[in-house]
């Protein structure tokens, strides 16, 4: 056994026509693998890129353009900015995720970190951020520093460490159905405001047979392209309006251009007051990343073969590049708040496929899709956008919360935290269940015997206090005004 684990991924490498299924070849390709921890590591000798790669790449690729113009539309909107700053920003982005940290961190110097993607629930508090006199440099700056200390600390894998099934469980089933629900409500308004209502009820109507369909033939991982690209077909077929607007060019790559107060953002760069004004706002931001990290590491648990360790995601190391893309990519121009990457995690998880083969593919599209520009209207167009989200994060998160959630003990935790998270937000009802449940007062009282005081009271009661003092200050406790 010992003599095994000392051979390369070379070495132990067979032929795809020795397994009876591609499963079985997917799953022995996972187990084998054992990446250098920022070391150089390459295609074919460290990891094989296969067809499977392409699913969670295409994925990635069209939630990095949803989320990024989401993100960067909501700042414009504060700042009185044009829509075509908000393209120009969003292909500046595409070329910062794909070529700097897709390819150079997530593939070849710590295939272990997941790619770092866009802070999605940090989207309905820019108005907040931009009324208490913040500046995205600022906050991307701030939020880089925070991420450090909390990597640094391995801070982010313990508080993953410590969360019980119960809490995971409860914790993706809220993710799940709120996220859903939201999909499905903004692809009706999106129909009705076209006076097509029918196109909503066709597109889900089709979408949940193949999904369906799919998940009865065990090939879920092919969700996102195949139901994204019928949405789209039967939305058009139908006769919804789609034209491309965005042309081929390159965008605006001098950081004086984006931080000049005539172009760019218009903002100048920050000052003293600046900083000041968004750190509760960062805290806030950073403290989202463990149960977003969480959700994602789960995931690869529970999809790959139990002997697969050497490919999960370590959170610490995530954390860090999430932090030094977010440093970057804020000084350079972009508009992007990051976090783990959702829809390129879920994806490469149920295909069975580890990080760093879809991450140079996804590298490669956004290069693609930032210079090209037309394939950024199809990837914003509803139909395919809400369809994306729905069956490439949405239900997936509320299936695997489903199959966490497998006694009487766990789902007491499960409806504690989805109760808590309803009545606040998903960090609030994280940290207060996490905290409950480690000392027993909801959930397995054995498990809680076995951890230590730290683990049982001091850690989780830390995190909730930060996590509470955050919400408090940016006015995300209900009922309490802002404290900032």
């Amino acid at each position: 056994m010992q003599e095994q684990e000392n051979k390369t991924y070379q070495e132990q490498r067979r032929c795809k026509s020795t397994f009876k299924t591609r499963a079985e070849y997917l799953e022995h390709e996972l187990s084998i693998m054992k990446f250098k921890r920022w070391g150089l590591n390459l295609p074919r000798k460290d990891f094989s890129i296969e067809i499977e790669d392409w699913v969670p790449a295409l994925a990635a690729t069209i939630g990095k353009v949803v989320m990024v113009t989401a993100m960067v539309a909501a700042f414009a909107a504060q700042f009185g900015l044009s829509p075509e700053f908000v393209a120009e920003n969003v292909r500046f982005e595409l070329l910062i995720a794909g070529v700097l940290f897709a390819v150079l961190f997530s593939a070849i110097l710590n295939p272990n970190t997941n790619l770092a993607g866009t802070h999605g629930p940090m989207i309905p508090l820019i108005p907040l951020i931009a009324a208490a006199g913040g500046h995205p440099l600022a906050l991307g700056i701030m939020v880089a520093l925070f991420g450090f200390l909390l990597s640094l600390s391995k801070g982010g894998s313990k508080l993953v460490n410590m969360t019980g099934e119960g809490v995971r469980g409860g914790l993706l089933i809220y993710l799940g159905a709120v996220g859903l629900i939201s999909q499905i409500g903004k692809l009706e308004a999106w129909a009705a405001s076209i006076d097509m209502g029918v196109i909503s009820f066709a597109v889900i109507l089709v979408t949940v047979i193949v999904y369906a369909y799919l998940a009865k033939v065990k090939m879920r991982w092919l969700a996102i392209p195949l139901c994204s690209l019928i949405a789209g077909v039967a939305a058009y077929a139908l006769g919804t309006p789609f034209e491309f607007v965005t042309e081929p060019g390159l965008p605006n790559l001098n950081p004086n251009y984006w931080w000049g107060e005539d172009t760019g953002w218009q903002l100048g760069w920050p000052s003293l007051s600046h900083y000041i004004a968004v750190i509760p706002f960062a805290i806030l931001a950073v403290a989202m990343w463990s149960p977003d990290l969480l959700g994602h590491r789960v995931f690869q648990e529970l999809n790959y073969p139990k002997k697969a360790k050497g490919v999960l995601m370590n959170v610490d190391d995530t954390m860090a590049v999430c932090s030094l893309r977010q440093a970057v990519g804020s000084l350079l121009g972009g508009g992007n708040l990051a976090s783990s990457w959702g829809t390129y995690m879920i994806p490469a998880a149920m295909a069975k496929r580890p990080i760093p083969g879809g991450a140079v593919l996804t590298g490669l599209l956004c290069v693609v899709a930032a210079l090209i520009g037309y394939p950024m209207d199809l990837a914003m167009w509803e139909p395919v956008l809400r369809v994306a989200l729905i069956v490439g994060v949405f239900l997936p998160l509320l299936e695997a919360g489903m199959q966490m959630v497998r006694d009487t003990q766990s789902s007491q935790s499960a409806g504690i935290c989805l109760f808590s998270c309803a009545f606040v937000n998903p960090v609030f009802g994280w940290a207060l269940t996490m905290l409950l449940d480690n000392l027993g007062f909801i959930g397995d009282e054995e498990r809680s015997k076995t951890l230590s005081k730290a683990d049982k009271l001091y850690i989780p009661l830390a995190a909730f206090i930060v996590c509470a003092i955050s919400l408090a200050v940016v006015g995300q406790l209900p009922g309490i005004p802002a404290l900032l």
